[in-house]
């Protein structure tokens, strides 16, 4: 089971149940039994798109590109 969660910097993450500590990205280390939890998933991968969907909902769509073509 997979938890799915937000850091105070507004980032969506997952971390597997049972752990508890996760590091978002920005540096902060957050206590996962602290977070409301938003989401439950059986596997990583449904988790990863989950949040994945969470991060578009809030920045907007999100597409890759090479530097050259900007």
């Amino acid at each position: 089971m997979y938890l799915i969660f937000r850091c105070d910097c507004g980032r969506a993450i997952y971390a597997k149940e049972g752990v508890k500590r996760k590091k978002c990205v920005c540096g902060k280390n957050l206590k996962v039994v602290e977070r409301r939890i938003i989401a439950k998933t059986e596997d990583h991968l449904t988790a990863a798109q989950k949040v994945q969907e969470l991060q578009e909902e809030k920045y907007g769509g999100v597409f890759f590109t090479t530097a050259d073509q900007i």
